[in-house]
């Protein structure tokens, strides 16, 4: 009797300790497992999880804006005075709801070759206005052409073109025509031919970006979706050496196996260059763990304290000789026009850029930029892309409607927030598909291990106690 409890004991002991060496093994096979199903589903082929919302993303994706109306539009121009402005909006547009196309795949250099049409759906429902809502903002024609066209004999002619069409430094527009483009009065009477339409994206509707060329993965998943080449109408070539590299995704995803480490880059044609994100949080989205990765104020420092951005210091007396923050300019790739970008209100700025415009009130939670990226598929999940476009206004002595000016601006025209978030059916095939398996593999694993250490623990101190009480 005593032998077959020892033996019962023994037995336990030693099924304890098959359980736990198990659970051990079990877990690098299961990491083995993870990374060869992950390496698979992300690369960009037909088939897989990645390319399904690859060539259509099934998140709904909003464009929203926020127009700078301006307050005191004739004491600005009569006195110099400091720019008074409010923000109107938001004005939200459905955008980036159309799949991908001219997919060309080149299984040689494993890429995949693309255009990405524009589109945007204006939703009333998520505005506060109208399309056809009326603000004062800045005439872009007027702010531009002593840039374009700095010689005097030719701004003399065109501020005769500039009175006779009854144009000033400021103007009325609607939210649609300030967005997407109207035919302006003082460029249709220049006597020689140039494109009349002016707006801050046109022209965007029925127009595609691209063609991009980004890898697909295959047979290199560290540089799955990171662009090779990139031939848009918007002329890169402009920007000297350093300032020309593509570097990155388009942030819709990034290479597999994210660490808080990793620096993300990403492309953006609506600024013209790479930028990156570091690692901020960590957080639960619809029950998937991801990091979220936040644009870092030194992603627009001055050339003094972030030297990648030498290029976009192009004018030393506006920059007081690049020391100035928080401003990039962008205008070498937008035809010469005087275009800045900046993070909304001027979010981390340096105090002179904002000192002339009244009415902003800069906000870290609402005016960053961030991406909530799951960190073991590399796909962003969440993100929030918010800019400020700006125009550059000097005065111009030949321009009458300048001339009183007696500093420089750097005018607000209006900032946008880019947003989209994983639905919840899609948030459900996730947990399904990728973190579900992962979470009941690693359950698995555990529960294995802690199984067979509490078994064997258990029989080994009954039979230590079993042998004692014999032994008396």
């Amino acid at each position: 009797m005593g032998c077959d409890r020892n033996c019962g004991l023994i037995a336990g002991a030693v099924i304890g300790a098959v359980l736990a060496v198990f659970g051990g093994i079990l877990m690098p096979v299961g990491d083995m497992l993870i990374e060869r199903t992950i390496k698979k589903e992300v690369v960009l082929e037909e088939g897989t999880i990645a390319y399904q919302n690859w060539v259509k993303t099934g998140t709904e994706i909003y464009r929203q804006f926020w127009i700078y109306d301006v307050q005191n539009p004739q004491e600005v121009v009569a006195n110099s005075s400091k720019i008074k402005v409010k923000q109107r909006g938001p004005y939200t547009y459905r955008v980036r709801y159309l799949a991908k196309k001219n997919i060309t795949h080149d299984p040689e250099n494993h890429t995949v070759s693309f255009l990405q049409p524009n589109e945007a759906i204006f939703e009333p429902s998520l505005s506060a206005g109208t399309e056809n809502d009326t603000w004062t903002v800045l005439n872009l024609a007027v702010a531009a052409a002593p840039h374009l066209y700095p010689n005097a004999f030719v701004q003399v002619v065109l501020n005769s073109l500039i009175k006779k069409s009854k144009s000033s430094m400021f103007q009325k527009r609607t939210v649609k025509e300030l967005l997407w483009g109207y035919k302006d009065p003082f460029l249709s009477l220049v006597p020689y031919p140039i494109s009349t339409t002016v707006g801050v994206f046109f022209p965007y509707n029925n127009t595609a970006d691209g063609v991009y060329t980004v890898f697909s993965g295959k047979d290199n998943i560290s540089q799955v979706a990171i662009i090779d080449t990139y031939k848009g109408k918007k002329n890169l070539s402009y920007w000297p050496s350093y300032c020309d590299m593509i570097n990155g995704t388009d942030a819709a995803s990034f290479p597999p196996f994210v660490e808080k480490t990793r620096v993300l880059r990403f492309f953006s044609s609506d600024i013209c260059r790479s930028i990156y994100a570091v690692f901020g949080a960590e957080i639960n989205l619809k029950g998937i763990p991801v990091y979220r990765f936040v644009l870092p104020s030194m992603a627009f420092a001055s050339p003094l304290q972030n030297p990648d951005n030498h290029c976009f210091c192009t004018e030393t007396v506006i920059s007081n000789n690049c020391t100035s923050y928080g401003v990039l300019d962008i205008g070498r790739c937008k035809e010469g026009k005087p275009v800045y970008i900046s993070l909304p209100h001027f979010l981390h700025a340096s105090p002179d850029i904002a000192e002339p415009i009244e009415g902003l009130n800069p906000n870290e939670d609402e005016h960053s930029t961030y991406l909530d990226v799951e960190p073991i598929t590399g796909f962003t999940l969440r993100f929030a892309k918010r800019l400020q476009i700006n125009i550059l206004v000097k005065p111009a002595k030949k321009i009458e409607a300048l001339k009183g000016l007696k500093r420089n601006y750097i005018v607000p025209i209006l900032w946008l927030n880019e947003t989209g978030t994983i639905g919840d059916e899609k948030a459900e095939m996730f947990r399904k598909r990728v973190t579900g398996k992962i979470n009941l593999l690693g359950l698995v694993e555990i529960t294995l291990l802690s199984v067979g250490v509490v078994m064997f623990v258990a029989f080994m101190i009954s039979y230590c106690a079993c042998r004692s009480k014999k032994v008396k």
